[in-house]
């Protein structure tokens, strides 16, 4: 084998590897944290909040 043909099944394994880590990590979150907490803006809302609008 060439040296780019062994490089190009490493990359194909690394992305494989990556995806998996996502996969587990989307899995570990969704498991851990609820919807609400998932989507909630409470940065927005503290924003929202402390802004003046004068007129």
């Amino acid at each position: 084998m060439q040296l780019w043909d062994i490089l190009e099944y490493a990359a194909w394994g690394l992305s494989a590897v990556f995806g998996l880590l996502i996969v587990a990590d989307w899995i570990k979150i969704d498991t851990t944290y609820s919807e609400d907490v998932l989507t909630s803006s409470r940065e927005g809302e503290l924003e929202a909040m402390t802004e003046q609008h004068k007129l």
